[in-house]
């Protein structure tokens, strides 16, 4: 009786043994590049408004800001936590490293609230420290990365049944909603355009990923560039970017900053969460209280982000106060002045 109480303390000691060299270089690497990418939505904002009002904007199908500097420099800011981003994923687990990109919605809600006067509630305020305290819940209870001795591992966890079958369904449902929903309702109904940068972003993470282990064992000596499968995660990652990109435009151009960070955040998290545990099958190397544990913690940055959203039209005043304000149109940027609506206020009135 008494070896089974020492086993089992063990091994509870085993589970609560910390993070891991790896887990805490992953962990640096996302939270730096969530503070990058998170500034870069406003920045391509920014860019995107003055390219709209001298040119076609990137909502109604223009590329007018591709000549816009300013939409360079959030651009390169994105690639810069992007690059932080992808050596995360080399270094840690996808359900540690995604969750993190709440750190991304609150820099975007606090930035689109000074510098693009997009306001943001007190209760957005309550978001955001949900959103933080979700996520450090989650980083302490995340699952060890798997190891992996070569990318045609990683080829072979990809090529299994329940994950192809996933990736068919993600390519099924994107083009559905390219070719039949987005003509007809993607200027008014956001999970559309935000829909298709989530699905096609699962896959993308899963292949950065790969690459990620490629190089990683390529520096430590073990050459993964021989191999073919590195070029094919190599290619999918190219294609599901610009296609992320494109339409992840087109979301910020037409909807408000505020609302697109967070709805993008939670549909993209949820659905590179489900594409890692059947790729990589995390949750095989945890016990069912680290896993409520991180869903949990996970549902309590959807509640931020939840609190985000609902509060976007809601302004701090006094009850007798209207809910929306009056519209008013700014000289600087021709951008009306009223609380934090869903549609672009410009886009309303073209």
């Amino acid at each position: 009786m008494a070896s089974e109480v020492v086993g089992s303390t063990q091994s509870w000691k085993d589970v609560y043994r910390g993070m891991s060299s790896d887990n805490i270089k992953g962990l640096v690497l996302a939270l730096s590049s969530s503070i990058f990418i998170g500034a870069s939505f406003i920045v391509k904002k920014k860019g995107l408004k003055k390219a709209g009002a001298s040119g076609v904007r990137a909502g109604v199908g223009g590329y007018s800001y591709l000549f816009e500097p300013l939409w360079w420099v959030g651009m390169i800011t994105m690639i810069v936590g992007e690059v932080a981003n992808f050596a995360a994923y080399a270094f840690a687990p996808a359900i540690l490293v995604t969750p993190l990109g709440a750190l991304s919605i609150i820099i975007s809600a606090v930035l689109a609230h000074v510098i693009l006067r997009e306001r943001l509630h007190t209760f957005g305020i309550l978001g955001c420290a949900l959103c933080v305290v979700g996520s450090i819940t989650i980083v302490l209870h995340a699952p060890q990365e798997r190891e992996i001795e070569s990318v045609t591992e990683v080829w072979d966890l990809a090529t299994e049944p329940a994950f192809l079958f996933y990736a068919a369904m993600v390519i099924t449902t994107s083009l559905v909603l390219i070719f039949h929903y987005l003509p007809q309702y993607g200027q008014t109904h956001i999970m559309f355009y935000i829909g298709v940068c989530s699905l096609v972003g699962s896959l993308s993470v899963m292949s950065v990923k790969a690459i990620g282990i490629a190089l990683k064992l390529t520096l430590s000596g073990m050459n993964q560039l021989i191999y073919p499968q590195t070029w094919a995660f190599t290619m999918i990652v190219i294609v599901c970017i610009i296609t992320q990109m494109n339409y992840l435009n087109k979301a910020l151009d037409t909807f408000n900053t505020a609302v697109v960070s967070p709805i993008y955040y939670v549909m993209f998290t949820s659905l590179t969460i489900l594409a890692s545990v059947i790729m990589f099958k995390d949750w095989d190397r945890q016990n069912p209280t680290q896993i409520v544990t991180e869903l949990c913690g996970f549902v309590t940055i959807l509640s931020g982000t939840f609190l985000l959203h609902k509060t976007k039209d809601m302004v701090d005043g006094p009850p007798t106060l209207p809910i929306r304000l009056p519209k008013h149109t700014d000289e600087e940027d021709g951008f009306g002045q009223e609380g934090i609506p869903l549609k672009r206020q410009d886009s309303l009135r073209s």
